[in-house]
């Protein structure tokens, strides 16, 4: 998209799945969690996300292995994104609940991690999810479910 393209989008006019396809064209995206992290978009459907990154030194707990909040972000940005998909323009959302169970232990190794969120239930004022972190292996290293707050 060109930056004149871009200047016209009105994000509040977009569905939640039409946003989130539009953020994974743009090239110099706004500052944002996923940024931060590294975080890129995967895929994009109705009611299911999938975001991927890679570790690096700066994710490190003091045991020397990938911090747990670095899966929570994860799975909370995939479960969320999950359930923005669903929704129709101008309608915000927001976590109320994140419930997540760790696995097992991810080193600094530099292999990536890939996240999937998917819909349970969307409803008038309130909607679920799940969601699970996988290693480049395909093993389970942590996985939740979340609730989220819609604002109608």
């Amino acid at each position: 998209m060109s930056d004149e393209t871009t200047a016209t989008v009105d994000p509040a006019q977009m569905t939640g799945l039409e946003l989130l396809r539009w953020m994974g064209t743009q090239v110099n995206d706004r500052p944002s969690i996923g940024r931060l992290l590294g975080m890129e978009m995967r895929e994009v459907n109705e009611g299911s996300v999938s975001f991927a990154l890679t570790p690096r030194a700066d994710f490190s707990n003091p045991l020397g292995t990938v911090h747990g909040g670095i899966c929570a972000t994860l799975l909370d940005s995939v479960m969320g994104c999950a359930v923005h998909t669903m929704l129709p323009a101008g309608v915000g959302y927001t976590t109320l609940e994140l419930k997540l169970n760790y696995i097992r232990t991810v080193p600094l190794d530099g292999d990536e991690l890939t996240a999937h969120g998917s819909v349970i239930h969307v409803g008038g004022r309130t909607a679920t999810a799940e969601g699970k972190v996988l290693d480049k292996n395909g093993k389970l290293v942590a996985h939740g479910t979340t609730t989220c707050m819609i604002f109608r």
